[in-house]
């Protein structure tokens, strides 16, 4: 069964969770003809046709409505600069479902996927056409397609959510197990994305993520598609309105997850430079130096490699422990960074305090360099798929100060966020838009040379610290050593009448724990016990 997941809705009503339940259960019609690896990606592969589907369709009604100003349905461009992918008659949707109970429904789902990739340069090499093999039961496969016509995943409230992408990380969730993988490919929810994006403000120049999944840092933020749609092109000609003063530079190791990624920037006109390969191994952009990095590499892996790599030279503040690859990342992006590039990532809450393998040597350079800017503590219950506590790092190569910004040189702003965001089920939190304001404000009031509203300290909330104090302090990062703690109101009730009650309340608590232990106890002997 799926798990529990934010009760996200769109505005026609339709709720995240209902939808991943009916893509389970669809994953679940090819359960027993192959094995769990294999049946994700056959159900991702008609996820993003589906999704292509949706988005063209919608676009076409609206070109429909508009044909008398002039807009033609058949018109390739008319797509193109919208940003949706032109999906030809055989890879619509309705003509799949038309056909899916066709004993060669495999070999027409092949077809649809080499059209859509023929007329759709960006997505080459990227889909997925085996659905003919033998092995896939082909009875199976079109109950399946039947069964996703029942969802919506491409029109414009799915795309604003990502639901794609949403999707693709709950399949690396559901089948984590099944398929021995263990950390580093969870969703990094939207509100965490808006919250760096909306803080480091990446709106022209290059932006790179060297762990990049689903390629959700760059499309979560429908303001940040909007704003910089086809950046660098990857050869394809900008379409018209779309902002070019950006580039997208992005590497996933995962091959899957890699082309998924290609898939998701393609369909929303991004074009990215997203290679696939090892960050720490086969760095494909070696020579990147980037204005912005936003990433959320997989926690604490022990299995990176390190061994192969004592000597490189991105360890520039020391050598990473070969067992934890979290300053592996961290000097990864140092060293990706421009002269006055800004990085703001996602790590491990240990990452802020750790003094095991030189990790507190390594942060203690860091910090001695002045490149911390800002670091904040997120609550708990933020991440679908991991209960480990996350933190978010700022890095910025120059903090001089330069036109709007002042210099921060010998300081370091410390947000302690663990209490913002509300739940959304039992076991979810998200931040609000308020909380996003609130953060991203407070760290533009501090770094600014003349906010409208100043910054001040707020005792449990910020407090911006010498890099003097946080050295005294053992170099540790966490914002709760130096925030302090927020006053709590008073209730008004009397020091000493609150004593009275909390005592009697106490021994009546103890009086009714006895009472009970002795039915135990009289339980127990009547069993003979």
């Amino acid at each position: 069964m799926p798990t529990n997941t934010s009760r996200e809705r769109d505005e026609t009503g339709g709720d995240l969770a209902d939808i991943e339940r009916t893509l389970w259960a669809a994953a679940d019609k090819m359960r027993g003809s192959m094995d769990a690896a294999e049946y994700k990606h056959v159900v991702l592969g008609l996820i993003f046709l589906k999704y292509v589907s949706d988005a063209f369709s919608e676009v076409r009604a609206q070109l429909e409505d508009e044909m008398d100003e002039g807009a033609d349905p058949d018109d390739i461009d008319e797509y193109r600069w919208r940003n949706v992918a032109w999906v030809p008659p055989p890879a619509q949707w309705d003509t799949l479902v038309a056909q899916a109970r066709q004993p060669t429904i495999g070999s027409i789902v092949d077809m649809a996927m080499d059209e859509l990739e023929a007329l759709n340069p960006a997505l080459r090499g990227v889909l997925p056409k085996d659905y003919a093999r033998p092995a896939l039961d082909q009875e199976r496969l079109g109950q399946l397609i039947d069964m996703l016509g029942n969802v919506t995943v491409g029109d414009a409230a799915a795309r604003s959510r990502d639901v794609l992408g949403r999707v693709y990380e709950y399949f690396l969730s559901m089948f984590a197990d099944a398929e021995g993988k263990r950390g580093g490919e969870f969703y990094t929810p939207r509100c965490v994305v808006r919250l760096l994006v909306e803080m480091i403000e990446p709106y022209q120049g290059r932006v790179y993520d060297p762990c990049c999944g689903s390629a959700g840092m760059f499309v979560q933020s429908v303001d940040f598609i909007e704003a910089h749609a086809d950046g660098n092109g990857n050869g394809a000609a900008p379409p018209r309105g779309a902002r070019t003063d950006i580039s997208v530079y992005g590497q996933e190791s995962n091959y899957t997850t890699w082309r998924l990624a290609r898939m998701n920037l393609a369909i929303r006109g991004i074009g990215g430079q997203i290679e696939h390969g090892d960050s720490f191994h086969d760095d494909r952009h070696g020579d990147l130096r980037a204005d912005f990095i936003l990433a959320n590499p997989p926690f604490n892996v022990s299995d990176w490699g390190g061994d192969r790599l004592s000597d490189d030279q991105r360890w520039r503040y020391g050598v990473p422990p070969k067992g934890n690859a979290n300053y592996a990342w961290v000097q990864h992006m140092v060293h990706h960074l421009a002269p006055r590039g800004v990085a703001g990532f996602v790590l491990a809450n240990g990452s802020m305090s750790s003094q095991q393998s030189g990790e507190g040597e390594i942060r203690k350079n860091l910090i001695e360099a002045d490149l911390v800017d800002c670091m904040v503590a997120l609550p708990g219950q933020l991440f679908f798929t991991t209960a480990i506590p996350a933190c978010l790092w700022f890095l910025a190569k120059d903090r001089t100060g330069e036109g709007a910004l002042r210099d921060r040189r010998g300081e370091i702003l410390f947000i302690d966020a663990r209490t913002l965001g509300r739940m959304v089920d039992r076991t979810h939190r998200e931040f609000t838009d308020d909380d996003i304001a609130q953060v991203a404000s407070t760290y533009h009031a501090w770094r600014s040379a003349d906010s409208a509203a100043p910054y001040a300290d707020e005792l449990g909330y910020c407090k911006s610290v010498s890099v003097d104090d946080v050295l005294a302090h053992d170099c540790v990062l966490t914002p709760g050593r130096y925030v302090g703690v927020a006053p709590q109101p008073d209730d008004g009730e009397p020091f000493a009448d609150k004593m009275t009650r909390l005592a009697a309340q106490w021994r009546a608590q103890q009086a009714e724990a006895a009472k009970l232990d002795s039915q135990i106890e009289a339980n127990l002997q009547s069993l003979g016990f």
